[in-house]
């Protein structure tokens, strides 16, 4: 089945994950400072174990009602943790948090993507992103994108599913039957999409199950039978695929 969409998970697939910077500690304490005008009240440490705290009620709740994999609003999780946040205006606030998540890990786009990316774009590919993430991702998806000559504007609004605005994760298999649906108003089918990922059990089998293609990005190509591996076999992979 020849290709006219793909859909791509952000994080250890568009993104490389990394540490976190070694002088994390210091630099919230530098970032409390200069936002609050206060010495932090929490460590770094201290405020994830409250975070994880809001957490687990707010995913007990939700699946208490049903819900499966759900997922929480982070910006309503770091206020109720940290009440400090409410002195702060929305930008500021954000600035806060979007600073908070450099501290927890560093990324950049995957090697391969930007030039996959703008050649799918230039073939006028329909694109698309499935991702468990949160509001500060696309902020990290801005400035990775941009090292590469991308804009997010390559990626179609419509085909994009963003759990922190759906109140569920991946693998909920509603994330794809949303994308199927967002797709139908495209006129292209789940058969004529590829779904890249770098996990079987969030990316692969839930899209398969919908009738979606898959792509398992690794490393190498993959040895259990799975149609993967890197960005560069993953852009040749396409190119077969494209309808002229």
């Amino acid at each position: 089945m020849k290709l006219r969409a793909v859909a791509f998970d952000i994080y250890h697939t568009l993104f490389e994950v990394g540490p976190p910077p070694a002088d994390a500690d210091e630099r919230w304490e530098a970032l409390w400072k200069d936002a609050l005008a206060d010495p932090p009240r929490l460590t770094l440490d201290e405020f994830a174990v409250e975070c994880d705290k809001i957490i687990r009620r707010e995913h007990a709740a939700a699946r208490r009602v049903g819900v499966l994999y759900p997922e929480i609003y982070w910006p309503a999780v770091a206020k109720e943790a940290l009440p400090e946040l409410a002195r702060l205006g929305e930008t500021e606030r954000d600035e806060v948090l979007y600073q908070h998540a450099k501290l927890q890990r560093t990324v950049r786009l995957m090697p391969g993507a930007a030039e996959t990316l703008s050649d799918l774009a230039r073939r006028r590919v329909l694109l698309g992103l499935i991702s468990n993430c949160q509001p500060y991702t696309l902020r990290e998806l801005d400035s990775a994108l941009s090292t590469g000559h991308i804009h997010r504007s390559v990626f179609k609004a419509e085909l994009c599913f963003f759990s922190f605005k759906a109140g569920y994760s991946k693998p909920n298999p509603h994330a794809f039957r949303v994308l199927a649906a967002q797709l139908q108003a495209c006129e292209v089918s789940t058969a004529e999409t590829l779904v890249v990922g770098n996990r079987l059990d969030h990316d692969l089998e839930p899209a398969q199950a919908q009738g979606f293609q898959t792509w398992l990005l690794t490393a190498a190509p993959s040895a259990d039978g799975h149609t993967g591996g890197d960005w560069p076999l993953l852009r040749r992979h396409i190119a077969t695929r494209i309808v002229s």
